[in-house]
C-alpha cells in the first residue's frame, strides 16, 4: 500500500484522531532507514526516485487546507508519515517550517506530529526540525539489538539500541515512544518482542528515555512478511497496564 499523493486524507487514526497525512518520499516507491517486517508500505523498492521539492510540499498542503477549510472539515493533526521515513527528505526542515506557517494560517488548533523510525536523530538539523514540531513520535520496537534487527531491518547495519537509547534519551522527555508489538517468522527465526525478557527490558528502557507519553499497537494492516501475528487488545492492554504503574501515559492500538 502505497500513498500516491503528497497529501492524503485526513483519515481516522487510530492514535491520532482525524489526521492530514504529509509523504515526503516518492509515490511510486517506499524508501526508507528501515525494511520493516511489519510495514504496510511493503519492503524499500529498488530504483531512483524522485522525491517532491518543499515548494511542491507546500503547494499540495495549501490547496489542500483550503479545500478542507471550504468543506468544514476541522483536521486534529498533521501527520508526516508516507512511502518511508519522512525526515530523509533533505529538505525536512524548511519543509517543517513552511507546515507550521500554514497550519498556523488554516488550523491554528491542529497539532503537527511526525512518525519517525528514529534512525536519523544523529543529524542536527532533523533534531531542529523535530523540535519545531507539537509531536515527535519516535520507533523503539525492542530493547536488544538482535530483536529490533529481526523487526526493523535497519538499512545501516551500525545502527543499534545503545546509541538509539542516548539519542531518545536526549529529548529529555519531551517525545512519545512509539513500540508495535507482534510474534511471528521471518527467513528462519522467530521474531517476538512480546516475551516476558522483551517486555521486561522494554519497560525498564522506556523509564530510562522518560517519555511524556507511549503508544503500543498491534499489526493493523497487510504486511509483507506472510507469517506475523496479530497480539491481542488484551495483551496489549496488560503490557501497557504494567508501564501505567510507573505513572507513564500509554495508549493502545489493538
Amino acid at each position: 500500500m502505497l500513498f500516491s499523493e503528497i497529501v492524503y486524507g485526513p483519515i481516522h487514526s487510530r492514535r491520532l484522531g482525524c489526521s492530514l497525512g504529509i509523504n515526503l518520499m516518492p509515490p511510486d516507491g517506499k524508501i526508507c532507514t528501515f525494511n520493516c517486517v511489519y510495514c504496510e508500505c511493503g519492503f524499500n523498492t529498488e530504483g531512483h526516485y524522485k522525491l517532491p521539492t518543499r515548494q511542491q510540499v507546500a503547494h499540495a498542503m495549501e490547496e489542500k487546507l483550503k479545500q478542507l477549510q471550504h468543506d468544514g472539515i476541522t483536521p486534529d493533526v498533521f501527520t508526516f508519515s508516507g512511502n518511508g521515513e519522512p525526515t530523509m527528505h533533505p529538505e525536512f526542515e524548511g519543509i517543517i517550517d513552511d507546515t507550521v506557517m500554514l497550519r498556523d494560517r488554516f488550523f491554528p488548533m491542529a497539532k503537527i506530529s511526525v512518525l519517525s523510525n528514529s534512525t536519523r536523530l544523529g543529524n542536527e538539523a532533523v533534531v531542529r526540525a523535530l523540535m519545531k514540531a507539537d509531536n515527535r513520535i519516535l520507533k523503539f520496537d525492542s530493547a536488544f539489538n538482535h530483536t529490533m534487527r529481526l523487526i526493523d531491518q535497519p538499512v545501516n547495519d551500525s545502527f543499534n539500541v545503545d546509541d538509539l537509547m542516548e539519542r531518545l534519551c536526549s529529548f529529555k522527555g519531551d517525545l512519545i515512544v512509539q513500540t508495535i508489538f507482534l510474534r511471528g517468522e521471518h527467513n528462519g527465526q522467530i521474531i517476538d518482542n512480546t516475551t516476558e525478557q522483551e517486555v521486561n527490558a522494554w519497560i525498564e528502557a522506556v523509564k530510562i528515555i522518560n517519555p511524556k507519553q507511549v503508544m503500543i499497537y498491534a499489526i493493523d494492516r497487510a504486511t509483507p512478511v506472510k507469517t506475523l501475528e496479530k497480539v491481542s487488545r488484551d495483551e496489549l492492554e496488560t503490557i501497557a497496564d504494567r508501564l501505567r504503574e510507573f505513572g507513564y501515559q500509554v495508549s493502545v492500538a489493538g
